[in-house]
This record gives structure tokens, C-alpha cells and sequence, in this order.
């Protein structure tokens, strides 16, 4: 992944401090058909639930009561939000949102039934690490779900990724990952890649970790 040099903490939480006010009317409504999709896969299923990059926490109002939901952010602008979500919205199936690194989760292995992060690993500075760290707190037989943006290396849209990488560090995020950067990493098993509108732009990726062996 080219742009992983030019992208680091500091570039996303300056470029999150400056989204937070508009992120609801701007990435989060075009990002609304992939956010819809995985919120649909998640009610279908009981337990605790993580969300990894929480932000604004658009989506907490939606998930189904049935699930004891988790959220973690890096940017402390975009978790203020999230918090007044979660008052003014009396969701008391949130048991709370924390500044936390995805890259170093402070959970013990195996916590979480289901594990979701929308819109996260094209603006974390080590992709590979987050998705280890996805791998490791998601419970034995439990789902991981992601949701993301993967480069084309052809026609229009793959000109323009190459176009934007050099800005990578003020969008805050990296226009030229590709899916080979997460995939194949881990034990997960892939069941699901589903485009996402619009145009496929984003792509919906579910992984099942294997339940413990009986001894």
C-alpha cells in the first residue's frame, strides 16, 4: 500500500477534528447504503457487539436492542458526538464509547461476538495490525464485518485513486488500498464481499473465526 508512509496518528486525528462537525451530512450519508447493510447482517445476530471506529456514532441508534454494544474511536472530537448520541437517543444497550487505538485494543481476547468496523482501515496509519486486533477480540465462532473502500488499478476511478494518494495525509485516509492488504492475514474465513452504492464504491466483506476445537 503506497500511501502507508505518508499517512500517520496525527494526520487522522488532524483530519477527524476537522470532519467532525459535518461528518453526519457529508461521508456519512454517501457511506449510508454500506452503513445500512452491516447494521441489517448485525440485528440478525445477539451479543456483544464492538464497533471500531465509532465516530459519531451515526450508527448506534440504529442496532437492534437484542446486542450489548461496545465503541471505540481515535478522535476525541468525533466520541463527543457519539456520547450525545447515546443520551439524546436513551440507548441503554451502549455500554460506552472509548478513545482507544484499534491498532492496541485494551479488551481480552475473544470478547466480542461480533465485531464491525465501517469506513475504518483505509484511515488507520497499520491496517494489517487493526485486522489482527479485529481477529483477536471477536469470541470463537463469532463474526467480524467490514465495510471499506478498495482501489481499482484500472479505468477512471483507479486514475483518480493514484491522483489523490500524495494527499493522503489531509483526506485523512489512504485512496489507494487495495483488499490484498487485510485479506489472507488472518484465520478469519471469508463468506461474504458484497458491493456496496453507490457505483460499488465501497465493498461489505464478512469473516467467520472458527469455533475452538473440543479437546
Amino acid at each position: 500500500m503506497a500511501a502507508s508512509a505518508r499517512l500517520d496518528r496525527s494526520s487522522v486525528l488532524k483530519a477527524y477534528a476537522r470532519w467532525a462537525p459535518v461528518y453526519d451530512f457529508t461521508f456519512g450519508a454517501i457511506a449510508a447504503f454500506g452503513r445500512k447493510a452491516a447494521v441489517n447482517a448485525i440485528n440478525s445476530r445477539k451479543g456483544a457487539l464492538l464497533e471500531v471506529g465509532v465516530g459519531t456514532g451515526i450508527t448506534l441508534p440504529t442496532y437492534g436492542p437484542q446486542l450489548r454494544i461496545t465503541g471505540i474511536d481515535l478522535s476525541p472530537e468525533m466520541l463527543d458526538k457519539a456520547r450525545d448520541k447515546v443520551r439524546k437517543h436513551r440507548l441503554n444497550n451502549v455500554d460506552g464509547v472509548y478513545e482507544m487505538d484499534a491498532s492496541a485494543m485494551e479488551f481480552d481476547d475473544g470478547k466480542f461476538d461480533t465485531v464491525v468496523a465501517m469506513y475504518v482501515m483505509t484511515v488507520v496509519p497499520d491496517p494489517q495490525k487493526v485486522m489482527q486486533e479485529l481477529e483477536r477480540v471477536c469470541a470463537p465462532g463469532g463474526e467480524v464485518m467490514i465495510v471499506n473502500h478498495f482501489a481499482q488499478d484500472h479505468g477512471v476511478r483507479g486514475v483518480v485513486e493514484k491522483w489523490m494518494t500524495p494527499f493522503s495525509r489531509l483526506l485523512g485516509w489512504h485512496p489507494d488500498f487495495v483488499i490484498e492488504t487485510i485479506t489472507g492475514i488472518t484465520d478469519l474465513e471469508l463468506i461474504e464481499a458484497r458491493p456496496m452504492h453507490p457505483m460499488g464504491l465501497f465493498t461489505m466483506l464478512r469473516f467467520k473465526k472458527p469455533a475452538e476445537k473440543a479437546t
